[in-house]
């Protein structure tokens, strides 16, 4: 049986993967460069984050995670031509993977280190770096540099997965209430199109 843990983990794999392979579909990719296309952002900010922590690779270890990329490739290359909007559906699928990845990411950071700041770190990145190696592959600009509040929202949801656990709140509570978080700031940024105050350099 999965933990919770392992089954938020196995999600993000999953979502982060249809936005990759989403991102390959509107590139006019086959399955097999969809396929590659998909397992970037699903495995890379982990893969970094592990290599980091000089701790196992999470998908050397145990393969379930690249069969749930390799799944999430397959029925995304024969099923994303009848969605409306692939970019649309791209940007949601990435704000979900987010979610999951900064929780998942701060939870084993922290769990390695105890180290609130290098869990909050880690949380970002294994939520936003898998993302900007599937847009440099697609010659696009990652969505971490976008106006749009990204990084952020990962933020959040790392910082306050720090904060709850750090203060003795239910682990499960904790997960949850973190992922809703982090979901609802880049939601809340894909609707409205929020962003941070930027600098406006003297010309």
């Amino acid at each position: 049986m999965f933990s919770l843990l392992e089954v938020l983990d196995l999600a993000g794999v999953f979502v982060f993967a249809v936005s990759g392979a989403l991102a390959g579909v509107r590139k006019g990719m086959d399955i097999f460069g969809v396929s590659v296309l998909a397992l970037m952002p699903a495995v890379g900010g982990g893969t970094l984050r592990d290599l980091i922590l000089d701790q196992p690779v999470f998908w050397v270890e145990g393969t379930s995670a690249i069969w749930m990329a390799l799944l999430a490739a397959v029925v995304t290359f024969f099923f994303s031509r009848h969605l409306e909007s692939r970019l649309k559906w791209l940007g949601w699928a990435d704000a979900v993977g987010l979610a999951l990845f900064c929780v998942v990411g701060a939870e084993k950071a922290f769990m390695v280190t105890g180290s609130p700041l290098v869990a909050i770190m880690m949380g970002v990145a294994t939520a936003v770096a898998g993302g900007i190696v599937r847009d440099v592959i697609c010659n696009e600009i990652p969505f971490v540099f976008n106006s749009e509040i990204y990084a952020t929202a990962a933020f959040a949801g790392a910082g306050l997965y720090v904060l709850m656990i750090s203060n003795g709140f239910d682990a499960v509570l904790t997960l949850w209430s973190c992922v809703i978080v982090a979901f609802a700031i880049r939601a809340l940024a894909i609707v409205t199109g929020l962003s941070l105050p930027q600098a406006r350099p003297n010309r």
